[in-house]
């Protein structure tokens, strides 16, 4: 959903009008990391918002975490190559994590990842430390947007009243779909940037990246947005986390115009897929759930972090839990390595013995 819709649910603390997000999962009962989230959105010197009323002191506790967590320098990852990120000038509106020594990796070709952020907001560095393991792994990620958070992020300027919506008739603002700060197609050009680097002499990635290796991904609005692309042909698997498309229209009191995605795009999906999603506690669940029920035509799989809600594990060192089953998708799905297979397929498999998860799969 978009920032400042976000913050709207931040002010009433519960999700209103969607009966697929029934009022136990209000904000206030959301896990900690997806509330902090919830504040950066609404301190986003981009975003522009009446001005709030006095926070409450649950709100000025989660604006201390975050402005904490915002100080923590960027993780290396655990994989074999130390990752960084940065603004690429001839990426616009993106942010680009890789391997910092990308000639540390020899023979070995970099897979690409498209990233839609949480909330479909321009804060790329908004789940940094997850982004940051994939690439540590040998991945070229491009998350959609600009570094907003944490370090290298600009200092945030006072944020200025907005414009008020057009009023109808009877005095009433009209209802309106609010645009969002991002783009599905941001991940297209993702897509199409690494293609041509790949290809573009004097290019640090010339002959560095394999075009087989392509996934897209996202959290939350930014899952629906890897969704909104799935069709292209390039795409060779998919890991939509904390997300899924509404079961029923979504409402505008929490829908980005990047939302407004019926159930057919599913058909589109032409690739494996895994659905990581954090329990029945996750505001996504349901809509999750259902993407998996419907999906028939491809192998999928939807794994559950039990108990971590809509937040997920991003905020936790490298990404946490989540990122780890990520890193292992794609390793079998883009590079065929068999020993990550083994956390999602076999009776003994490591998910399944893990009772932080709940894998559920058909035709892996």
């Amino acid at each position: 959903m978009p920032a400042h819709k976000v913050c709207n649910l931040a002010s009433t603390k519960k999700l209103k009008g969607n009966p697929n997000m029934s009022n136990r999962h209000s904000l206030v009962r959301l896990n900690r990391t997806f509330a902090i989230a919830v504040i950066a959105a609404c301190l986003s010197p981009l975003v522009q918002a009446q001005a709030p009323a006095a926070p409450t002191p649950e709100q000025q506790a989660m604006r201390k975490e975050m402005e904490e967590l915002n100080k923590q320098p960027d993780p290396a990852g655990t994989g074999r190559f130390a990752a960084m990120k940065e603004e690429v000038a001839s990426l616009p509106d993106h942010v680009v994590y890789r391997p910092r020594d990308l000639a540390a990796m020899g023979s070995l070709k970099l897979g690409v990842v498209a990233w839609g952020n949480g909330g479909c907001s321009e804060d790329a560095a908004s789940s940094r430390f997850h982004l940051l393991e994939l690439a540590s792994h040998g991945y070229l990620v491009i998350a959609n947007g600009k570094i907003l958070s944490g370090p290298g992020a600009p200092a945030r300027p006072q944020q200025q009243p907005a414009a008020q919506p057009p009023a109808q008739a009877n005095g009433q603002a009209a209802p309106q779909l609010p645009a969002s700060r991002t783009r599905a197609a941001q991940l297209t050009e993702a897509i199409d940037w690494a293609v041509k680097e790949n290809q573009r002499n004097g290019s640090p990635y010339f002959g560095r990246i394999d075009a087989s290796q392509i996934a897209v991904s996202g959290f939350s609005c930014g899952g629906v947005q890897a969704l909104a692309v799935a069709g292209d042909p390039r795409i060779k698997t998919m890991v939509l986390q904390n997300t899924g498309i509404f079961n029923d229209a979504a409402p505008s009191a929490v829908m980005s115009s990047e939302m407004n995605l019926g159930k057919d795009a599913l058909k589109k999906i032409h690739t494996p897929t895994i659905y990581i999603l954090g329990g029945d506690t996750d505001i996504a669940y349901k809509n999750g759930m259902d993407d998996f029920k419907r999906i028939d035509h491809v192998p999928v799989a939807v794994a559950n972090l039990l108990g971590v809600g809509h937040g997920g594990s991003y905020n936790k060192p490298n990404g946490g839990a989540a990122a780890q089953t990520a890193v292992s998708w794609l390793q079998w799905q883009l590079r065929g390595d068999k020993e990550a297979a083994k956390m999602f397929v076999g009776k003994d498999c490591g998910l399944c013995r893990d009772s932080k998860w709940k894998l559920e799969s058909k035709g892996l």
